[in-house]
């Protein structure tokens, strides 16, 4: 494409031109088609004019046009018709540079060349005003270009940070790069300080960046970063800590300091502040120094005291009369120091984790089951988990769940007192499991109830870990039939407890060497689930008195297998004694299943009726009157 000017006889030509441009003279350019004496003679009257790019020929072809009338005017392109605007984002990268103090080396010839030497960097780059000269018309206010400018502004103050970081601390770019990202309101604090800075006399003439690293090293930021990371705070809890501070640096590491005093270690540090509360930092050391002293004297062993912040660091935002309410609510409640010094170590939460009118709800909902204030008490130095729980989200669902199972008032007050866990277990999760696999296994439904109240505790063990092994053990070595395991699990759910290596497996090899069948011994676990709960020890000593002493068939046994359930010199040997003084020889349901009331009255029938067959002149031995004496007779 050519530019022509018919006046003066110009022609541009286009940017591709094969005339090179910085070997040829501007005159030569626009007197192409003179001729060439006249060529020579206005070369030796004007210097040499160089053309070093589009932009100088656009500036003076606009200077050209001013002398001519504008009719010829519009052949003549404008600059902005040869040279392309600059994008927008090419601004936004100027602006940048003209508020950077430091910026990156340019190769020489650049247009807009910068050198950290230059007394004033700024004066190769063009005014900011022509920045945003063309998207001015998409801007409605100098709002949008003062946020552009503050957030410029910010990422400067990020770098300079970062910088600081690095050299100083002598942290990753990794570990820097998260950390920053999480103090931006403490980034907008040094801007602001560096910002203000600007109205000291010594800071008058300083750049931003200057303000800015001096501002970072009098905050003592970076030092006090590594010395949270050296006690095990991890970097999310650093930025919180240091946002909570509100630009009191020296207040983390004076409570760090204070903690540490009351041995709070490792990771817990750093919980204990974030979770404290943003007034832990504006507290004086006189004030969390008199509610430790005040738990010490309930009960709550020094030692004690670290763990306890730790796991409940909420005491340390409550004042003294908070806490001396709280302490009180539990002590009126019958627990001594003792007790409570205990409670409050078991699970510190109980003390500041909820409010005063939550844990008069939830005590007043255990007074339901039938308790009494002293019976809390106990039951929640006991189990201090209790006050976790939710009254409508755990408990009301659990005993609604319970009541459709049979179970009264007085047999959940029961479970409660014997394993208040059960009460803090997920009803859906756990329980309601457990007792579908128990249905499956044959219990009924009338059974389930009396079942769990009997041995509540079966409802905390894991199913797949603890209930389905046992059950296989019993039905695969132990010889209890599919068709007996439910009764089995209804009458001695005690025995889903035991442990299979340690107690069942021992068991059951003692009887198999007793010579009793596998089958058999199925039978006798039917019949007497607890069995096999036994110790070894128990067991040996009452079966040599049987075979040698009773001189009873191994039959006994295992027709009732309860012999193993009596004491031995409390209830076996002595009535053996009577039945071998008397010469009589029962079974021994008849002779040990029975009260001493009961079995001193059948001794006296069976000796009424042997008298009485003897005065009739009968001749058959009563040496064994189980001969002549049936089971009906006997009852």
């Amino acid at each position: 494409m050519v530019y022509s000017c018919q006046k003066y006889n110009l022609y541009l030509l286009p940017p591709c031109s094969c005339i090179p441009l910085k070997s040829k003279s501007i005159s030569t350019i626009f007197n192409c088609q003179q001729n060439p004496n006249e060529k020579q003679q206005q070369q030796q009257q004007q210097p040499i004019l160089r053309k070093h790019n589009s932009k100088s020929t656009s500036f003076l072809l606009h200077h050209l046009s001013n002398k001519h009338d504008s009719s010829q005017q519009q052949l003549i392109p404008k600059p902005s018709d040869l040279q392309d605007s600059m994008p927008h984002k090419e601004k936004v990268q100027l602006l940048e540079l003209s508020l950077v103090r430091k910026r990156t080396p340019q190769f020489p010839g650049s247009i807009y060349a910068q050198s950290p030497s230059d007394p004033d960097v700024g004066s190769s780059l063009p005014p900011l005003r022509t920045l945003f000269q063309s998207t001015t018309s998409h801007i409605d206010d100098d709002d949008e270009i003062i946020m552009r400018a503050i957030e410029i502004r910010r990422k400067v103050t990020e770098e300079v940070f970062k910088e600081a970081m690095m050299r100083k601390g002598k942290f990753g770019i990794t570990y820097t790069t998260n950390l920053i990202s999480r103090l931006q309101g403490f980034i907008d604090f040094i801007m602001i300080e560096a910002a203000n800075m600007k109205k000291l006399p010594e800071y008058s003439h300083s750049t931003f960046n200057l303000r800015a690293k001096t501002v970072i090293e009098n905050s003592q930021v970076v030092p006090l970063i590594r010395w949270l990371k050296h006690n095990s705070v991890s970097y999310p809890r650093i930025a919180k800590l240091i946002l909570m501070s509100k630009g009191k640096l020296e207040s983390i590491r004076n409570r760090s300091e204070w903690l540490k005093s009351i041995h709070v270690r490792g990771d817990y540090l750093g919980v204990a502040l974030v979770n404290a509360g943003e007034n832990i930092l504006q507290r004086s050391n006189e004030e969390l120094d008199e509610i430790v002293e005040y738990l010490e004297s309930n009960g709550v062993r020094k030692d004690w005291m670290g763990f306890v912040m730790s796991r409940c660091p909420q005491l340390l935002s409550y004042s003294l009369e908070e806490v001396k309410n709280r302490v009180q609510f539990y002590l009126d409640m019958g627990l001594n120091q003792k007790d409570f010094g205990t409670m409050v170590f078991d699970y510190p939460k109980v003390l500041g984790y909820l409010t005063m009118e939550e844990m008069k709800q939830k005590v007043n909902y255990l007074k339901e089951f039938g308790l009494q204030t002293v019976d809390v008490g106990r039951l929640l130095a006991f189990k201090p988990e209790l006050m976790a729980c939710s009254i409508d989200e755990q408990w009301k669902p659990l005993v609604k769940y319970l009541y459709y199972h049979g179970i009264t008032r007085d047999g959940m007050r029961r479970m409660l007192t014997l394993k208040p866990m059960v009460f803090c277990i997920d009803l859906e999760m756990t329980i309601v499991p457990k007792v579908r696999f128990f249905q499956d296994m044959g219990v009924r439904d009338d059974a389930i109830g009396s079942m769990l109240v009997k041995f509540p505790t079966l409802l905390t063990y894991s199913l797949y870990k603890k209930i389905r092994p046992v059950i296989i053990f019993l039905m695969t070595k132990g010889g209890v039939s599919e068709r007996d395991i439910g009764k089995v699990v209804a009458m001695g759910p005690e025995l889903l407890g035991c442990s299979i290596t340690d107690k069942l497996e021992v068991n059951v090899k003692y009887f198999l060497s007793l010579g009793i069948r596998l089958r058999q011994l199925g039978e006798m676990i039917a019949n007497f689930p607890m069995l096999l709960r036994y110790n070894i020890d128990v067991l040996r000593p009452k079966y040599s008195f049987l075979r040698r002493t009773m001189v009873r068939p191994l039959e006994d046994i295992i027709e009732f297998p309860r012999f193993f359930s009596y004491s031995l010199d409390g209830r076996i040997i002595p009535r053996h004694k009577v039945l071998v003084e008397n010469q009589i020889n029962i079974k021994l349901r008849y002779m040990l299943a029975c009260s001493d009331e009961e079995f001193n009255k059948l001794v006296k029938d069976l000796i009424r009726k042997r008298q009485r067959f003897q005065s009739a002149g009968m001749t058959e031995d009563t040496t064994h009157p189980q001969h002549v004496i049936t089971k009906h007779q006997i009852q």
